[in-house]
């Protein structure tokens, strides 16, 4: 299991933005994130297996940054009996809180998207920072409890 990219946006609605390295803070979420305040949803992580997933069913190829996630994974396939569980990328520690519930605003992205992204999990995982960490393309993660 791999952390394959990482994405923020300084605001809502704004592109999100790849970064190779950052900081991840109980106070602040991910460095350069709008949404980092303390909360059930200060990380969304995606599954890259999941999202290929979705993109097979609508027949498209969509960079998985139009999930507009913050993390994207590979290795594991998010599902309902890991909420509780938790996510280490190195000393990063997240906490699995719920699902990331696909939006309205995915099918503006891609007709069909929110429905490709309901079933499964597919639209990942919202996560609460319990450990600060830099992380960076590449590093190893684990699942942890359950």
């Amino acid at each position: 299991m791999q952390l394959l990219d990482i994405a923020v946006r300084p605001k809502s609605r704004a592109p999100m933005q790849t970064k190779f390295e950052l900081m991840v803070s109980k106070v602040a979420g991910l460095e350069g994130d709008f949404r980092g305040k303390p909360g059930k949803r200060q990380v969304t992580v995606l599954s890259f297996e999941q999202w290929q997933l979705a993109c097979n069913e609508l027949g498209s190829e969509l960079p998985w940054t139009t999930r507009r996630a913050n993390l994207l994974v590979k290795g594991v396939s998010f599902n309902s009996n890991m909420v509780g569980q938790q996510i280490k990328i190195g000393p990063l520690l997240l906490l699995i809180t719920r699902e990331t519930d696909p939006c309205p605003r995915m099918d503006a992205q891609h007709q069909g998207l929110t429905q490709a992204l309901t079933p499964d999990w597919r639209g990942g995982v919202c996560c609460k920072v319990i450990a600060d960490g830099r992380i960076k393309v590449g590093d190893p993660i684990k699942i942890l409890g359950g």
